[in-house]
């Protein structure tokens, strides 16, 4: 498991892990890359549309319990357009690395900022996860790893989620995100709750499922604390910024297709 310290805090040092995580506002954060700002614009029509067919609210009910959580509205986006290149783990057949893993330390777009709190990377997928025809799934369709990262903005205001699904094959993806719809009862990801970040899956969220080739990426957020008054406008917008942690994959792209030199 790998976590990130607050390192913008003079007392990080004094206090260690035991603290709240609470970012300090900081300035020069790397802008995720054109590329990906670019895929995630276009994207974003799509998502406002695709919203209105798919939502599935869950009204009053008790904050779930983290083991157990689904996101309140989910929206899968199964195109996968850019990507064909490695729409098989045999284009791509080098493993998530740790480092890849936790690569995006700080997340800015916009308004936005966001930290790392904590990243785990697996190679099982059924510990990650909840539900078992989900993880016959991930294991039928060939899942070797998960990631799993947690993120806390810079105005405390907001907690989001951030995982990668490798399968072996962009049809395995398709299967894992149809499988992610509320009403498949299938199961979801269990999300990382880091120690000192606010609860996670106690509200009114978010989770965007995209097809990045043979991987499926997922980014789930929500108000800190599952503050209920939150739109699903103001989320859309989040995510987007969450949705700058699979950057590696570009990479990955790159080298498949021979326009890389490596990471």
């Amino acid at each position: 498991m790998i976590e990130a310290s607050d390192t913008g805090s003079t007392e990080a040092g004094r206090e260690g892990r035991g603290r709240d995580f609470w970012p300090a506002d900081e300035s020069g954060r790397k802008r995720p890359s054109p590329k990906l700002l670019l895929g995630a614009a276009a994207a974003l029509a799509a998502v406002v549309v695709a919203v209105v067919a798919v939502l599935v609210f869950t009204g009053g009910e008790d904050a779930p319990a983290a083991k157990t959580a689904l996101p309140t509205a989910y929206t899968p986006d199964f195109n996968g357009e850019g990507f064909a290149e490695i729409a098989s783990r045999s284009a791509d057949a080098r493993a998530i690395t740790e480092g890849e893993a936790a690569s995006a330390k700080e997340l800015k777009a916009g308004a936005h900022s966001f930290k790392l709190a904590e990243s785990e990377l697996t190679g099982d997928c059924k510990s990650a996860t909840w539900g078992a025809r989900l993880q016959g799934d991930l294991a039928k369709f060939g899942c070797s790893q998960i990631v799993r990262s947690a993120y806390v903005s810079a105005d405390k205001k907001y907690v989001g989620q951030f995982f990668v699904i490798n399968m072996e094959t962009v049809e395995g993806v398709k299967q894992i995100l149809r499988d992610l719809q509320r009403e498949t009862g299938a199961g979801w990801v269990t999300p990382l709750n880091p120690p000192g970040v606010p609860a996670f899956g106690a509200g009114f969220s978010a989770a965007y499922a995209k097809t990045y080739g043979h991987y499926a990426v997922i980014t789930w957020v929500e108000r800190a604390g599952g503050d209920k008054s939150t739109t699903l406008n103001e989320l859309i917008d989040v995510s987007l910024v969450i949705e700058g942690a699979a950057d590696f994959l570009y990479g990955r792209l790159d080298l498949a297709s021979g326009t890389g030199a490596g990471q």
